[in-house]
């Protein structure tokens, strides 16, 4: 195991003991609540730009999700939790309990992301402030798969491959296919917008088979439940009930979509959003724009 580096100095480290297992996180800052939930396939560390001038106004809980980081990463179930949104929702509830929070505001990038929104829609109350990065709602994906989209999105499909496929597939060659995913995302079709400690951090984690398999148990739960549940709440035309602030990469992947916003809609009475000068990777292509739009929204 390499050395990896601190990316959050002066941040505690916190392991919290939840209904799965212990979940790692990082606190640091002064001010309201605020927690900020990584995306595949990455883990705590890709706020580490952001964090900075975040935690001049908040008390930031970064954790590892459960399966990506240094979280447990427990045995899936036949539904695929713990790795349903629901599932891991609930999971951040118990943290943020833990750790003294009824209520917050809550940032989510890709799969994070994903996790957020179901935990508003789950846990009405809970949230002051929601923010997405670079999704739309899983409804909308599957529902309107167009071959532009399929092919940026080639993953999902992938990943929700019956195990033990996608896992041998990838663990042939883990560091490859993390680098060449990644790079296919960002903007500049590489990986200079991430700290090389960034990297090691990603790198380190994504070689565990354990971890490999989890994040593709996250997947087949997008594809299956995850799926499910978003059905049954549009159906019933359920609602996110605080505001709702929406940010994508212009060449990330809503941009592959026909309207980000007009996507989110039906989900919020109350939502706004825009594109930032990137690819999917907001927080560590362009950390300044993103800093900039979750300040202004949720101060």
């Amino acid at each position: 195991m390499p050395d990896l580096a601190d990316l959050y100095p002066g941040f505690d480290s916190k392991w919290a003991n939840t209904s799965i297992g212990k979940i790692f996180t990082r606190v640091g800052g002064k001010g309201p609540p605020l927690m900020l939930l990584h995306g595949y396939a990455q883990t705590n560390v890709m706020w580490h730009k952001v964090a900075p001038e975040l935690a001049k106004q908040f008390t930031l809980v970064i954790p590892d999700l459960p399966g990506y980081g240094w979280s447990v990463a427990p045995h899936a179930e036949a539904d695929h939790a713990p790795y349903t949104k629901r599932a891991m929702a609930k999971v951040m509830v118990e943290l943020m309990e833990k750790l003294g929070h009824a209520r917050f505001r809550l940032v989510g990038h890709d799969r994070g992301g994903r996790v957020a929104y179901r935990l508003a829609l789950d846990h009405p109350g809970r949230l002051e402030r929601l923010a997405v990065l670079d999704i739309v709602p899983t409804y909308a994906m599957w529902h309107n798969m167009d071959a532009r989209l399929a092919s940026r999105v080639w993953h999902w499909t992938f990943l929700a491959l019956p195990t033990p496929f996608p896992e041998t597939m990838i663990g042939s060659n883990p560091v490859h296919f993390w680098d060449w995913k990644t790079a296919e995302g960002t903007k500049t079709k590489d990986l200079s917008g991430f700290d090389p400690r960034a990297l090691a951090h990603y790198r380190t984690f994504f070689k565990d088979p354990a971890r490999i398999h989890a994040t593709c148990e996250d997947y087949r739960a997008g594809r299956t439940t995850d799926l499910a549940h978003d059905e049954a709440d549009h159906k019933a035309g359920k609602k996110i009930d605080c505001p709702l602030l929406v940010l994508w990469g212009e060449t990330g992947i809503p941009s592959q979509t026909k309207n980000p916003l007009k996507a989110w809609q039906p989900w919020s009475d109350d939502v706004r959003g825009h594109a930032v000068d990137c690819g999917h990777y907001l927080p560590e292509e362009n950390p300044k724009a993103t800093t900039e739009a979750l300040l202004e929204f949720l101060a």
